[in-house]
């Protein structure tokens, strides 16, 4: 199946069976969730954090991305391969579509940007241009240094109007399905019932959205520093590395 293909039948799931999603970063990960059955890799711009060390997203550049989107694709997943298009790579609807191009072309299928209605004109402009596009809304990591921190939303009937046009905006112009991040769950639940495109969440609660994503680094346990509140391991990677680690140190220090 061709990207928009992959991404027209993620957008069929609406209502029906949710989709999983996690982020990849690499060529044996990819390899290895696509094993799994996952339906969704996105390559986010959180390997800022759990890849690169960087205290944030707003770090990250197109080329470190394309980096990434490149050895996941290596991997020649069943899953569609989604990109996030990195801060400042954005500014208006031209530059969008060239940068996103740029991600198509290391191997993503599709591409994410973050925001509602100021990004609308963008994503008209990369869909027309061939390229699925996933939205993002609620808490939006490349604006923490603007808000001040990560913070829930959807709080106040305000916030939830201002998801609900920013939605609306996004699936006028084109997505194919919208991500929910940190959106308190009974307004993430009204906008799941109500939109017309899978609603993707994260940290919404577990069954609120027509389908999760989830880091895959706090999946696995193998970023043991920062666990989000809300995310559910599956496993303690860390440990096994240091238990590995410290055997092999064990073994070759052996006189």
């Amino acid at each position: 199946m061709t990207g928009v293909e992959k991404a027209q039948a993620l957008r069929d799931r609406k209502g029906g069976a949710r989709i999983a999603a996690l982020t990849a970063y690499d060529y044996p990960t990819a390899r290895l969730l696509d094993e799994s059955g996952i339906d969704l890799m996105l390559v986010g711009d959180s390997l800022g954090m759990v890849a690169l060390g960087f205290p944030d997203t707003t770090h990250v550049t197109l080329e470190h991305m394309r980096h990434h989107v490149a050895a996941v694709a290596r991997a020649e997943p069943t899953a569609l391969v989604l990109a996030d298009l990195p801060i400042h790579t954005y500014p208006d609807p031209d530059t969008a579509v060239a940068n996103a191009r740029l991600l198509v072309e290391a191997g993503a299928e599709a591409v994410k940007l973050e925001g509602g209605i100021r990004q609308a004109d963008k994503v008209r402009a990369i869909t027309e241009a061939g390229i699925p596009v996933c939205g993002h809304l609620g808490m939006l990591p490349q604006r923490v240094l603007e808000e001040g921190g990560y913070h829930k939303k959807g709080r106040t009937p305000e916030q939830l109007d201002a998801l609900r046009e920013g939605a609306w905006a996004l699936i006028e112009a084109g997505v194919f399905a919208i991500v929910l991040e940190s959106v308190v769950q009974e307004a993430a639940g009204e906008l799941t019932a109500t939109l017309p495109v899978p609603t993707i969440g994260i940290g919404c609660g577990e069954t609120t959205c027509d389908g999760e994503v989830a880091v895959v680094t706090d999946l696995i346990g193998s970023f043991p520093w920062f666990v989000p509140p809300f995310a559910r391991p599956e496993a303690d990677v860390a440990h096994s590395i240091r238990t590995a680690a410290a055997a092999y140190v064990q073994r070759v220090r052996q006189p």
